[in-house]
């Protein structure tokens, strides 16, 4: 009697790793998002976001910069209006049609992805103050093309500080891929 239950205790222990191994491998076996839809239950944690570096670099206090990051775009005009036409006005000096443009233009932050459009011309990646239609190339220099709106004559020929208007930074070393992202490889 005593070996036919010491043989059942082991055999329940040798159960429990062996039934454990097959509910890890059952849970690890199927698709992360529940199927092949999306899954609307599912989170993520937002980290950071940048769509034009000009609006949080330049126009937002770095104590501003981790309320901005952890923002959604939808709150941007009504969190960061203010922000913005203050420094246009107040720190650039520039007539308030300026900031109200650079407003309207600059928020809320977030650039578009459409891979279906060629890199060759602005649309792929949409940003309203480049080429005027919502667009731009890899190639724009989108910092000295802010810089040229807050700074320089750009939107209004009075009043500039035309030391201020450019970045000095020279165009890619490298030249971009033909396929999406078309991004240059790092190096």
């Amino acid at each position: 009697m005593k070996s036919s239950a010491l043989l059942c205790g082991i055999h329940r222990w040798l159960l429990v790793p062996a039934t454990l191994a097959g509910a890890f491998m059952a849970a690890g076996c199927g698709d992360e998002n529940g199927g092949t839809a999306p899954n609307p239950d599912r989170t993520f944690n937002q980290v950071q976001r940048l769509g034009n570096p000009l609006v949080s670099e330049v126009f937002l206090a770095k104590r501003d910069h981790g309320h901005h990051g952890a923002t959604a775009p939808t709150v941007d005009v009504a969190a960061f209006t203010p922000i913005l036409r203050s420094f246009v006005d107040n720190v650039a000096g520039r007539d308030t049609t300026v900031g109200k443009t650079l407003a309207a233009v600059l928020l809320p932050d977030e650039l578009l992805v459409q891979s279906d459009k060629s890199p060759a011309t602005a649309g792929w990646l949409t940003w309203a103050l480049a080429n005027g239609w919502g667009g731009r190339k890899l190639d724009d220099d989108v910092v000295t093309a802010g810089l040229q709106a807050v700074f320089g004559p750009l939107l209004d020929p009075n009043n500039t500080s035309p030391g201020l208007a450019d970045d000095h930074v020279d165009a890619n070393d490298v030249a971009f891929s033909a396929t999406f992202p078309y991004l240059a490889p790092g190096h």
